[in-house]
């Protein structure tokens, strides 16, 4: 039979594939070591996505057919199995192994993470020497006897830790604190373990002592029996059932009533009730929030992983699929990675998540430094301690803005990728559905984004109020001299390139979106001092200032990513530096289009130069399509992690993708056939006669 010459070719989706990695530009497993932190890390990462593979307990390619009570089923099996591996093993391992199940099973990573990172971790970070000691004895820390919960968001409160309702009262006759739920709003919401697991919670409460309040503590209340697993009196807790995305978590409801508990029980790090109802408060209170900075940190590198794994998908999906020729008769169909607008699509969202994983290593260094600084403290006081909290407001304010920045950045990530597959990103077997309704929470937890934009804001103006009475500038933040030398009037310095390769250099991006940074803070402090002007307090001012607080926060963040991005392209070995220095400036570039009225207000950048970074846009597109497969093989994650047939590695997409939904869905008799479809086909359209009319028959 001979094949009309006119039909197109069928391309090999396995050989379109291996043409991506004939020729790469740089040392795809030098790249991989790189990224992992070194060659040790690398051999690690893969031990693990093997024995996650080869575990039956950890299948996942049917995770969109279980039920929410077989998933949350599956998920508390996990937690039996890892609660031992994570407390026997070394805590490197353990961190390496918890950063790859956060992005094979997101709602089991939360499940388990609640307990080891949120409540264990608030004992950690705020629990005395002898207070952590008792509660490692009683089981918290290997999960025997004791498993936790974290109580803070409540129905009526979230962002607002100050506003939170529960109240815990101490009783000097018993030595107690009485906890209690005293309106509806009060209800602690969204606790994750609380319906079905938890024995004890983390719960925060307004401290009440002699009449007087004294803020938002800590304190540990046991939720349930032990033994029986029995609600222990007073506490009232319920199922808040299907969410939008980690069903394995097994969010909750609790309503305290007049709960007793040991005043031992209250967290004393560091503010202290003693026995007389005396309340010893630290000199400096916001040390007690150094802890809670932990997550907001996680989620840059969380977002950064995730990232990695939808572009893997979108990327190599893109490079066996075939759309349209040339109109050449018998031609192959193009990929649809060889089309411009796809490679604008895919490549500029390559060089974010390149960006974010530079930043979150960056940000763990720098919280790793603040918790060192903080536990060193001591009792000790000036300069140590005004160096400290300099450094806990600047993590603070650079985790706040990455978090919200990153989790928005990959959320938009996952539904670029989703769909650029086309119609088949709408399927749950393609992996990228469920992965963009498993990580939205990100963009609300642990701080919503746009509350911490605006705390982020808040940072920036004050700083920069402080730098005008003489306080030095901290390093990321250096970008401000000159507006604060001329009292915070920004002279224009147009930028004097003008082809593309002048625009788009690291040195220009850089000192282009430090301009456009600088420009931001200066009206955000013009914005503030107008409220002050006109006679509001403080913090209405900044509350007058939001919106460019907001965006001042952003503009500062952007810069930051950029920054942190060149100084690890200069850190980088010789033979990785053409392709990742090609990312910094695409990262820079397309950002800087994205926001070019910015770049012109700020007077940096010209028309004609916002055209000619369109150009090298373009440009660094054409020349990072030839890496692209590689780029994302760098990222090592086996197909057993990218969980879906069209990201697979030898690219044998449709075959797996078939087998896939076939597999999970046989063929089988429909079983509302005879109850609903039957009648439906059989009516018929007979009008039935209504009753006979007494008028009808005279």
């Amino acid at each position: 039979m001979t094949l009309d010459a006119n039909i197109p070719q069928v391309a090999d989706p396995k050989a379109s594939i291996a043409e991506e990695r004939k020729a790469p530009s740089f040392p795809i497993r030098e790249l991989t070591y790189w990224l992992d932190g070194d060659k040790k890390v690398t051999e690690l990462k893969e031990q693990i996505m093997l024995e996650l593979e080869r575990d039956p307990l950890w299948r996942v390619s049917d995770h969109p057919n279980l039920t929410l009570a077989e998933t949350r089923e599956r998920a508390m099996k996990k937690i039996r199995r890892l609660a031992d591996q994570a407390t026997s093993r070394p805590l490197e391992e353990t961190m390496v192994r918890m950063s790859i199940i956060s992005v094979v099973d997101p709602g089991f990573w939360t499940r388990f993470g609640v307990h080891f990172g949120l409540f264990f971790g608030a004992l950690q970070g705020q629990a005395s020497p002898a207070q952590l000691a008792y509660w490692m004895e009683k089981g918290a820390f290997t999960m025997q006897g004791v498993t936790g919960c974290f109580g803070m968001t409540e129905l009526g409160h979230g962002s607002n830790v100050a506003g939170l309702e529960t109240i815990a009262t101490f009783d000097p006759n018993t030595d107690e604190f009485i906890v209690h739920s005293p309106t509806i709003t009060a209800t602690k919401w969204w606790i994750g373990g609380a319906a079905h697991t938890a024995t004890h919670c983390a719960v925060y409460a307004q401290l009440l002592v002699g009449g007087k309040r004294y803020g938002t503590k800590t304190f540990v209340v046991q939720l349930r029996d032990t033994q029986t697993f029995e609600l222990m009196p007073g506490v009232n807790i319920g199922d808040l059932g299907k969410k939008m995305g980690r069903d394995q978590i097994d969010n909750g409801w609790i309503r305290f009533t007049h709960v007793r508990i040991p005043r031992s029980h209250m967290l004393m790090k560091h503010t202290k009730v003693m026995r007389s109802g005396e309340v010893i408060e630290p000199p400096l209170a916001q040390l007690a929030y150094g802890a809670l900075i932990q997550g907001r940190v996680s989620m840059v590198s969380d977002s950064a992983n995730v990232a990695k794994r939808a572009l893997t998908i979108a990327t190599r999906y893109a490079s066996v699929r075939r759309q349209f020729s040339d109109g050449t008769p018998g031609a192959l169909e193009s990929k649809l990675i060889d089309y411009p607008i796809h490679q604008h699509r895919l490549l500029p969202l390559m060089a974010q998540t390149f960006a974010m994983i530079f930043a979150a290593r960056e940000m763990n260094t720098s919280y790793m430094q603040l918790m060192s600084q903080l536990n060193e403290l001591g009792d000790s006081k000036g300069a140590a301690v005004d160096a400290a909290i300099k450094n806990l407001k600047e993590t603070h304010a650079t985790s706040a803005g990455l978090k919200a920045f990153c989790t928005w950045m990959c959320l938009n990530i996952i539904d670029q990728c989703r769909q650029s597959l086309g119609g088949h990103g709408y399927s749950a077997y393609t992996g990228l559905s469920q992965a963009y309704s498993d990580f939205a929470v990100h963009c609300t937890w642990e701080g919503d984004n746009t509350i911490l934009t605006l705390q982020c804001g808040r940072y920036l103006v004050a700083t920069a109020l402080d730098a005008l009475k003489g306080q030095p500038l901290p390093e990321n933040l250096a970008y401000l001299k000159d507006a604060i030398k001329s009292g915070m009037v920004l002279e224009t310095k147009p930028f004097s390139g003008k082809s593309a390769a002048e625009v788009s250099s690291l040195a220009a991006l850089k000192a282009a979106w430090s301009s456009v940074a600088a420009n931001a803070i200066v009206n955000a402090v013009r914005d503030f001092k107008a409220g002050v002007a006109k006679g509001l307090s403080k913090d209405n001012a900044y509350e007058f200032s939001s919106a460019s607080r907001l965006h001042a926060a952003r503009m500062h963040t952007y810069t930051y990513l950029l920054h942190r991005f060149v100084a690890q392209v200069e850190q980088s070995p010789a033979a990785l530096r053409p392709i990742l220095t090609l990312l910094a400036q695409l990262f820079g570039a397309h950002s800087a289009v994205q926001h070019s009225g910015e770049f012109l207000q700020a007077g940096f950048y010209s028309g004609a130069q916002i055209e000619a970074l369109k150009v090298f846009v373009n440009d660094a597109c054409a020349q990072i399509r030839k890496d692209a497969v590689p780029l994302t093989d760098a990222f090592d994650y086996s197909d057993y992690i990218i969980n879906s047939p069209l990201g697979r590695y030898d690219g044998d997409v449709y075959e797996k993708y078939f087998e896939l939904v076939t597999s999970l869905n046989p063929q089988k008799p429909v079983p509302y056939f005879d109850s609903l479809i039957r009648p439906l086909l059989e009516r018929t359209n007979e009008s039935q006669p209504g009753p006979e009319l007494e008028i009808d028959q005279e």
